[in-house]
């Protein structure tokens, strides 16, 4: 597969500019946050006298990306749709007007019993994307949505609320997903998990690639298509990752999930580029620069994704860590680990661990983010506090050997953070935490201990670790390290390589864990087992298998 090494087509004016602005700390200065706003061409005040298209004039369907909905609260959802007659033409195959789109609400499939009706107008500095936060909805409660604009209609999509915040939840499903490479495989857990009965849908990171995808799609190896060339290169510019979510929402299974469940979602690196640390690059990019290509990346995120406004980014920032709860069941601390992080530690990769990843100046989250959480945990008063994330959080020892290497991308390359939220934990009273967690391409099942080296130390909670949706290919049931994690690893109660997503269901006495995974994802089809099932008791953490 070729990558192109061009540089990125940011306007030479606006590259200038940047590496004249310096470092972050100086982009709270109007003029440079003009500049890098500019850079991605954010509506200015007057976009709403755009001129409007008539959009009886759409001669082709609209909705060819398909809807989402997501971050239900318990009288509102928000519900997305773009407007793309032709998805891989950088215009999505309409003019620079403005578009507008009818939303229907009901509480029925036939829409017979409409709940709230609207409309929108889908702009074309947002690239054509509608997000409608509805409200004055029921709490905890089914509904079923759809969009109309000219004489197309969008296909109809299921959501729900969340149940109030002082209700005694008995119940609740959810699903963890991460990493889709369309270059590795079909989508096919997707197609299951649009079948599947769950509440809701946390997608934990790199719903997005930046790598170049050919004329075949990888690995996907089509026979039936050819692919345009603009995809195969390396995203860098606005235009190049709205390109690439386009390619990704043309994926019918991928569809399927988006239209039967609420999606929460979060970032890990490949949204924006591989193993980046806040302004940091992987390369050797100025970080003003660099910083270009992170507010396109994060514009076409937002853009892309059922988020409601205060996710919308500003620049090369957008607060994406938020708080949802279910009830006076579960609360989840949905968190962002790659925008505000130090650097990895010892060039990153898998390293023998010194005295940088116990540096307490050295952060995960950021402090504001990590302040956020910890005075979350002492507010809450749900039964679970899961913490939707992005890296592997539990200790991960490579090898046998004593000290073994790590990964200086995950959070044991970051130990005094981890240590500082285990200990906010602990003081919050916090019984019952599980964090949930994608990135690595495989399932694991931890016990968070207090102390990962001391085996009989204190259970703090469990972590579940949701393998890829297509990112690593085929896999195997048992990689070739198998052995050696599991032994290196005491707390590591499961480790599987194949492809797929799970299930946690929440209760009042206990959580249950399944790991569902396909035998392949390189040619489409493939049947769906859950390859192990834990419980972990309410009060009793850990993970015992079922």
């Amino acid at each position: 597969m070729t990558i192109t090494t061009d540089l990125p087509q940011h306007a030479p004016e606006l590259r200038a500019a940047a590496r004249h602005i310096g470092r972050r700390r100086f982009l709270t200065l109007t003029g440079a946050a003009a500049a890098l706003a500019f850079a991605v061409n954010l509506p200015a005040a007057g976009a709403a006298s755009a001129a409007r298209l008539d959009a009886r004039k759409i001669t082709a369907n609209p909705f060819t990306l398909g809807v989402a909905s997501g971050d239900p609260l318990p009288g509102s959802v928000v519900l997305w749709t773009r407007l793309a007659p032709v998805p891989y033409q950088p215009d999505g195959g309409l003019p620079a007007e403005r578009v507008t789109v009818d939303w229907e609400l009901a509480h029925d499939e036939q829409f017979s019993r409409i709940a709230r009706r609207g409309t929108a107008t889908a702009h074309p500095e947002f690239h054509h994307t509608v997000h409608v936060e509805v409200d004055q909805l029921d709490a905890d409660r089914v509904y079923y949505y759809r969009f109309r604009t000219g004489t197309w209609i969008s296909e109809t999509g299921r959501t729900r609320t969340a149940p109030l915040a002082t209700s005694e939840v008995g119940s609740l499903t959810l699903a963890a997903v991460s990493c889709q490479a369309y270059t590795d495989g079909y989508y096919t857990p997707y197609r299951h998990l649009a079948q599947d009965d769950v509440d809701i849908v946390f997608h934990l990171g790199d719903y997005l690639y930046e790598y170049a995808v050919n004329s075949v799609g990888g690995y996907r190896n089509y026979t039936d298509r050819t692919l345009p060339a603009l995809f195969n290169r390396e995203t860098m510019t606005l235009e190049d990752y709205r390109l690439r979510y386009a390619l990704f929402k043309t994926d019918p299974d991928l569809r399927a999930a988006h239209a039967a469940h609420p999606f929460v979602v979060t970032w890990d690196d490949h949204e924006t580029e591989n193993n980046y640390a806040d302004d940091i690059p992987e390369n050797s990019v100025p970080p003003e620069e660099f910083l270009l290509r992170r507010a396109s990346a994060y514009r076409a995120y937002w853009e892309n994704q059922p988020l409601r406004s205060p996710q919308q980014p500003t620049g090369p920032d957008m607060r994406l860590y938020r708080r949802l709860g279910w009830g006076r069941l579960a609360q989840f601390d949905v968190l962002d680990t790659r925008q505000y992080r130090s650097n990895q530690a010892y060039g990153d990769g898998a390293q023998i661990p010194g005295p940088d990843v116990d540096d307490p100046a050295r952060t995960m989250t950021g402090a504001t983010q990590e302040r956020w959480l910890l005075d979350g945990w002492r507010s809450s008063s749900a039964l679970w506090n899961v913490v939707p994330q992005q890296v592997t959080f539990a200790q991960r020892n490579f090898d046998l050997t004593s000290p073994s290497r790590v990964s200086m991308d995950a959070w044991d390359g970051y130990r005094a953070s981890r240590r500082r939220i285990l200990d906010g934990a602990k003081s919050a009273g916090i019984e019952n935490l599980m964090v949930l967690t994608g990135d690595v391409h495989v399932g694991y099942g931890f016990d968070i201990k207090d102390d990962f080296d001391d085996p009989d130390s204190d259970t703090l909670g469990t972590e579940i670790v949701a393998t890829s949706i297509a990112s690593g290919r085929d896999g195997v049931d048992k990689p070739a390290n198998w052995d050696t994690y599991m032994q290196a690893n005491p707390h590591m109660k499961f480790y599987n390589g194949r492809r797929g997503y799970v299930t946690v269901a929440l209760g009042q006495e206990r959580a249950r864990a399944d790991f569902k995974t396909v035998p392949y994802v390189t040619t489409p089809g493939a049947p769906i087992t859950t390859a192990a099932s834990f419980v972990t008791e309410a009060g009793e953490p850990g993970l015992t298998p079922v």
